[in-house]
């Protein structure tokens, strides 16, 4: 029933990024999936995160979790930066739950840097067995 896409990064991706200074994200929202009777518990690590930069929104079958890091100055200029290596910008992984699932049935809490999601599993409809008729002749 879960299905990852995740972005794949080629060799050309990760040459363009450190040309231009772009952060790796594959250190970010490290996800747990485990199934249960009733449905489906995640876990995805958000770091620096607040609740209000996370979202999470149910599409056409697709969980959407998205989370903004920010890095705020603290307003002094006592020196600059000669390296910067932590994230700044906006991050996302999609999943896959079904037609079936909706807003209400997902339940998300943070915590401690840490999305839980707790999606149950839909029943899919038992397929209609084929009724032939019999032709004669």
């Amino acid at each position: 029933m879960f299905t990852t896409y995740a972005i794949a990064r080629n060799l050309f991706d990760e040459l363009v990024d450190s040309a231009f200074g772009n952060h790796n994200t594959t250190g970010l929202m490290y996800t747990d999936i485990k199934e249960t009777e009733q449905g489906f518990e995640m876990a995805m690590d958000l770091p620096g995160v607040k609740k209000e930069d996370l979202t999470a929104e149910l599409k056409d079958g697709y969980l959407y979790i998205s989370a903004t890091m920010n890095r705020h100055e603290d307003g002094q200029n006592n020196g600059k930066y000669l390296r910067r290596e932590r994230f700044v910008g906006t991050v996302r992984r999609t999943f896959y739950v079904g037609n079936k699932v909706t807003q209400e049935d997902i339940r998300a809490r943070f915590q401690d840097g840490t999305l839980y999601l707790s999606i149950p599993k839909k029943q899919k409809p038992a397929l209609e067995e084929k009724k032939l008729i019999a032709i004669e002749g």
